[in-house]
C-alpha cells in the first residue's frame, strides 16, 4: 500500500468481490462500438485502464430500448447476439484485475431523433433538453416495457460476464424523471407520492436483483444540480436513495454533477472549481446503512481523491477524464509516483468534445486514447535498434516527440530557440484558470529529465547545425507565428488590415508573453471563437483593461461550445464587464478604434479602443524545414509548422512521428 494514498489504495469489498483500490473508471460514452458492439479499438481501451491499476470499470452506457439510442456509437440494445462480443469486453477488463459493471441508461424526455428514429419516451410528455423535439406521456404497458429492458439488458449483462450493472438515475434522464415532480405529473400509480415516484426504479433494481442472483453487483448513478429549481435538492434525493438502501436494492450509489437543465458542470471544465460530486456524496454517505459511496465529477488526481477518501466524504471516487489522460493513473498512485502522472488538464476538447461531435473519443494530452490498439496501448517496447533523435522545438509536438523516442531506447537531443519549454502552448496556460497546463509542460520536463533526453534551450538552429548534429532522424516542431497583417478569414479579398501600420496592433502571442504595451481601452478581434481570443479577453479584463470583443461568429466561443465551456465563459467575461460586438469584422484600424462591418446589414460604426489585439490563424513556422528540403536533408515535421491547429494534433504528431522510429 502507498504510504501517500493509505486509503486510496486499500481494498473494499463490495457485494461478492473485493476491489483492489478505491479507484473507479465511471461510465462515460467512448463512442467506440461498431455496428453496436464493441471491437479492438473499444477493447483495448478499456483494457489498458484495466492494465493501469483501475479496481472497478463501469462500462460506458447500453440503452435498454430503442427510445434511449442517443449516439451512433451506442450498444445494439435488446438483441442476445451481443452477449458473445461483450464477453471479449469483460474477459479484458476480469483478466487484468478489474471488476467490470455496465451502466443502462435511459434518457426519457431526451432523445436524440436524428439517431434514434424513435418517439420520446417520458413519465409526462416533457420536452428534449436534448434535441428540439418532445415526448409523449408513457402509458402503462410502455412503462412495464421500459422496465423489462433494463432487467433483460442485465440479464445479458450477466451472461456476457460482467460482475455487475449500474442503474443510471442521473442528470434527469428517465429513472430521475420519474422520482422529480417538475417532469412526473402522472395522477397513476406512477406519480404523486414517493412511494409513486419511486415504483418504476424500485422494480427496476429488484427484478434485476432477481434475475442476476445475489452476487451480482447493483449500482445506482444520480447526481444533482441545485442551480435548478425545479430538479431534486439533496434532501430530496437522499432521502429516495435512504429508501432504495433500505430496501438493499444496490451495492453502490455513484454521485456526479449537472444534468440536462444545466449540462455544463456535467462535463466540468477547468471553470469549475474542482471535486464537484463530494457534497452530494458526503449527504449521501450520511443516510446510507448497506451501501458504499462513489464521489465522481472532478476529481482529477490521487491527491484530490485521497482527500475525498480521507474526509469521509465518500467511500470510492471514481477518475474518469484523469484516467483518460494517464490510463496508468492507479498503478502509479500505488506505487507512490504521483509526480509521474500525466495530468488532465480539463479541457473537454477531445473527449467531450469529440463525443459531442459524434466521434469516438480521444484525448488532447494522449494521443493514445482510441489508439490502443494500435500503438500497443499508453506503453512503449524498447527498440532493438537504437537511433539518435533531434527535436527542434519544445512545444506540444516537440515535447512529446522527444519523451516518446527517448521511453522507447533512442538517444534524443531537444533543442528549443527560448529559454522555456511549451512553446505557445504555455502562453495558453497563463490564461485565467489555465495552470493545469503549466502542470503539464513541468510534468514533461520531469520526464525528459529522467529519460536523459539533452534538452538545450535558448538553442537558436539553422539548417547547417541540424546537418552538424549528424542525428539519425530528424523531427521538426517548430510551431508557429502571427501573420502580423491582420487579415481575416471573413473579408478573403483584403490581404493586410488598412491602418494596422499606424501602431498599436498585436498579436494574441505578444500579449501573453507580455511584450505588447497596451491601452486601458483593448478591442479583441476573435475569428478563432475559442480559448486564444476569449482566455486573453478573460486575463485582459482581470488586468483591469476595458475589453470588446470583436467577432464574425453569432456567438462569444463557438468552437467551445463542444467543449462545454461557452456558456461559463460568457457568465465570466460578462461579470467581468467584457462586452463584445457579433458578426463583425474589421475594415480599418484608426489607432484610437476601428472600424467594423456589420455583416448583417452591411453597416459600418466606430468602435473606440487604444489597442487591438488580434486572434487570427497562425502561420506555419516552416523556414527550417523548406531550408532543409533544398539541401537534401531529410526531415519529419510535426504539429504547427507542419500546419497551424489546435494542441491535440500536435501532441498526436510528435507521438506517431517518435514511434516511426
Amino acid at each position: 500500500m502507498s504510504r501517500a494514498f493509505p486509503h486510496l489504495c486499500s481494498p473494499l469489498k463490495i457485494g461478492a468481490h473485493t476491489l483492489r483500490n478505491r479507484i473507479v473508471f465511471g461510465a462515460h460514452t467512448s463512442n467506440m462500438a461498431e455496428n453496436g458492439v464493441p471491437g479492438e479499438r473499444h477493447i483495448a481501451y478499456y483494457a489498458e485502464r484495466a492494465i493501469g491499476g483501475a479496481a472497478m470499470i463501469v462500462v460506458e452506457p447500453m440503452p435498454v430500448h430503442a427510445a434511449a439510442v442517443l449516439t451512433r456509437g451506442n450498444f445494439r440494445h435488446s438483441e442476445d447476439d451481443v452477449i458473445p462480443h461483450f464477453r471479449k469486453l469483460t474477459d479484458a477488463i476480469r483478466s487484468n484485475g478489474a471488476v467490470a459493471i455496465q451502466q443502462l441508461y435511459h434518457v426519457g424526455a431526451h432523445g436524440d431523433s436524428d439517431l434514434s428514429f424513435h418517439p420520446h419516451w417520458s413519465p409526462s410528455g416533457m420536452p428534449s433538453y436534448h434535441d428540439s423535439d418532445g415526448s409523449h406521456a408513457m402509458t402503462e404497458a410502455e412503462i412495464r416495457e421500459t422496465i423489462d429492458g433494463f432487467v433483460q439488458a442485465a440479464r445479458r449483462c450477466k451472461a456476457a460476464g460482467f460482475d455487475g450493472v449500474e442503474v443510471w438515475a442521473a442528470y434527469l434522464g428517465m429513472v430521475d424523471q420519474f422520482w422529480t415532480p417538475w417532469s412526473n405529473r402522472r395522477e397513476d400509480a406512477w406519480g404523486g407520492s414517493l412511494e409513486n415516484r419511486t415504483r418504476f426504479s424500485r422494480e427496476i433494481m429488484s427484478r434485476i436483483r432477481k434475475t442476476c442472483g445475489p452476487d451480482f453487483i447493483v449500482g445506482l448513478a444520480v447526481s444533482d444540480d441545485p442551480e435548478s429549481s425545479v430538479t431534486l435538492q439533496r434532501d430530496e434525493l437522499a432521502e429516495i436513495v435512504r429508501l432504495h438502501d433500505d430496501l438493499r436494492l444496490m451495492d453502490y450509489v455513484t454521485c456526479g454533477s449537472g444534468g440536462y437543465l444545466n449540462f455544463y458542470p456535467l462535463m466540468p471544465t477547468f471553470i469549475y472549481p474542482e471535486k464537484l460530486g463530494v457534497d452530494l456524496a458526503a449527504t449521501l454517505k450520511r443516510v446510507v446503512k448497506h451501501a458504499v459511496v462513489t464521489a465522481e465529477s472532478h476529481i482529477r488526481t490521487p491527491d484530490n481523491a485521497e482527500t475525498v477518501l480521507g474526509e469521509g466524504s465518500a467511500d470510492l471516487v471514481s477518475i474518469v477524464r484523469g484516467q483518460i489522460a494517464d490510463p496508468h493513473l492507479a498503478r502509479k498512485a500505488v506505487e507512490g509516483r504521483p509526480e509521474d502522472v500525466r495530468g488532465c488538464i480539463s479541457c473537454n476538447q477531445m473527449c467531450w468534445g469529440r463525443r459531442g461531435r459524434d466521434y469516438w473519443i480521444s484525448c488532447l494530452v494522449n494521443p493514445s486514447v482510441g489508439r490502443e490498439y494500435q500503438w500497443g496501448g499508453d506503453r512503449f517496447s524498447p527498440t532493438d535498434d537504437p537511433k539518435t533523435v533531434l527535436v527542434v522545438g519544445g512545444g506540444p509536438a516537440g515535447l512529446e516527440a522527444a519523451r516518446v523516442a527517448a521511453e522507447r531506447g533512442h538517444r534524443v537531443t531537444l533543442v528549443e530557440a527560448s529559454s522555456r519549454l511549451g512553446g505557445n502552448f504555455r502562453l495558453a496556460g497563463l490564461q485565467p484558470r489555465r495552470a493545469q497546463i503549466v502542470d503539464l509542460i513541468d510534468w514533461y520536463e520531469r520526464q525528459l529529465d529522467t529519460l536523459g533526453v539533452d534538452v538545450r534551450l535558448n538553442a537558436y538552429i539553422e539548417a547547417d547545425d541540424v546537418v552538424a548534429q549528424g542525428a539519425d532522424h530528424v523531427i521538426l516542431a517548430t510551431g508557429s507565428i502571427p501573420a502580423e497583417t491582420g487579415f481575416q478569414k471573413a473579408l478573403p479579398s483584403v490581404d493586410v488590415l488598412p491602418g494596422i501600420d499606424r501602431g498599436g496592433v498585436w498579436s494574441i502571442e505578444a500579449v501573453m508573453a507580455r511584450q505588447a504595451r497596451l491601452g486601458k481601452r483593448v478591442l479583441v478581434l476573435d475569428e478563432g471563437g475559442g480559448w486564444r481570443g476569449c482566455g486573453t479577453a478573460w486575463k485582459l479584463a482581470e488586468e483591469g483593461h476595458e475589453v470588446v470583443i470583436l467577432s464574425p461568429d453569432a456567438m462569444i466561443g463557438k468552437e467551445l461550445v463542444r467543449t462545454a465551456a461557452d456558456a461559463p465563459l460568457r457568465k465570466a467575461l460578462a461579470k467581468m464587464g467584457v462586452g463584445w460586438r457579433l458578426e463583425v469584422s474589421v475594415l480599418e484600424w484608426h489607432g484610437d478604434g476601428a472600424t467594423v462591418l456589420d455583416h448583417n446589414t452591411n453597416r459600418r460604426s466606430l468602435v473606440e479602443g487604444d489597442s487591438l489585439v488580434t486572434a487570427t490563424t497562425n502561420l506555419a513556422a516552416d523556414w527550417l524545414a523548406r531550408e532543409l528540403g533544398a539541401i537534401g536533408c531529410a526531415a519529419v515535421s510535426v504539429g504547427d509548422c507542419a500546419a497551424p491547429r489546435q494542441a491535440p494534433y500536435a501532441f498526436f504528431e510528435g507521438r506517431k512521428a517518435a514511434l516511426a522510429i
